[in-house]
């Protein structure tokens, strides 16, 4: 009878862990954008409702605006010479590249701007006034400064060999953003709109993190599997982590105690986890199995669930954060990498 009994307070403590982790997922949208398939997703997270719609462009990133009215993407326009991120044709030529706004809530209607960047744009931020984008353009080492409103670059700032991943403080003065081939970061200053430091950091930088506090960056070194830490009060770097194979992503969580990082591996052979780093003991605490070609990483406002896009997948992993287990998988497009969330 004990036996019988003690099954059943088992059991009935993992369906009320499964209806917790189910009861999370009830508000607010993420995007995912579709690289390979030349796609963005839209999940709505209260219905469940799943869209994937097709779109101008090979999209490697989307960013979602601060009022949430926006969704930014940008990619390599689609032709049948470029048929990826960063491809080239024959005569060794990168595509032309644009940035696409959307409404966030109707991604089907088709975007109501698209906007030239230049060859091969990565990544994209907005300020919190929507009125200017900011976009790394890799093959031309520059960071371009889009007018929203004029709809058309305005500026553009000379970064590091190849930028890549990008992020804006928190108080919006500066942004850091990873220059792959160069081994480094750059940080802008916005208000001049001028590179004002360049750090050294390892091999092939892909992207950066802030702390909500602003008192750290974090930084993806992919041919290296580790992340290093940078004090945004002195640039200089701190830390540097042992992660997962291939480390591309990362975000840290609103209390900024822990700092999620999606290892992606390489095409032959795919990782598919995700390492927490605590951010008091700068080591990781845990290792989360996503999927495989882990890659984009967000975490929602209230930092219960963080969210995965697997490009060898082609799916989102839906991570409860404080159990640190997967609760749900969402079947997206081809080849998502970036992903962004809107509460």
């Amino acid at each position: 009878m004990m036996k019988r009994f003690a099954a059943c307070l088992i059991l009935l403590s993992l369906i009320l862990i499964a209806d917790a982790a189910s009861a999370q997922i009830n508000e607010g949208a993420v995007f995912t954008a579709d690289e390979k398939g030349g796609t963005i997703t839209s999940i709505h997270l209260a219905t469940g409702k799943v869209q994937t719609v097709q779109v101008s462009i090979f999209p490697h990133n989307v960013q979602i605006s601060s009022d949430g009215e926006l969704l930014a993407a940008v990619g390599d326009v689609r032709n049948d010479d470029h048929h990826a991120h960063g491809a080239v044709n024959e005569q060794g030529e990168r595509g032309s590249g644009l940035l696409l706004l959307f409404q966030a809530d109707d991604v089907a209607a088709g975007p109501v701007k698209s906007i030239e960047v230049g060859s091969h744009p990565a990544h994209v931020v907005m300020d919190k006034d929507s009125q200017y984008a900011f976009v790394t353009v890799a093959g031309e080492n520059v960071l371009a400064v889009v007018d929203l409103v004029q709809g058309e670059v305005v500026q553009r700032v000379q970064t590091g060999s190849y930028p890549h991943g990008l992020r804006m403080s928190p108080d919006g003065k500066e942004i850091y953003l990873a220059n792959v081939e160069g081994d480094s970061v750059s940080v802008i200053s916005v208000p001049e709109l001028e590179e004002t430091s360049r750090i050294t950091v390892g091999s092939a930088p892909v992207q950066v993190g802030f702390l909500p506090d602003g008192s750290e960056v974090y930084v993806s070194l992919r041919d290296e599997n580790k992340v290093v830490v940078i004090d945004t009060l002195t640039t200089e770097v701190t830390a540097k982590i042992e992660v997962g194979r291939g480390p591309i992503q990362v975000y840290a969580t609103p209390d900024s105690r822990y700092v999620y990082v999606a290892n992606e591996g390489t095409p032959e052979d795919p990782d598919d986890t995700v390492s927490v780093i605590g951010t008091v003991e700068k080591k990781v605490v845990e290792t989360i199995r996503s999927g495989r070609g882990a890659h984009g990483v967000v975490i929602s406002d209230d930092g219960k669930l963080a969210f995965v896009t697997n490009t060898m997948d082609n799916s989102v992993s839906i991570i409860d954060t404080r159990s640190r287990e997967v609760v749900k998988i969402i079947e997206v497009g081809q080849g998502p990498n970036g992903v962004t969330y809107r509460k």
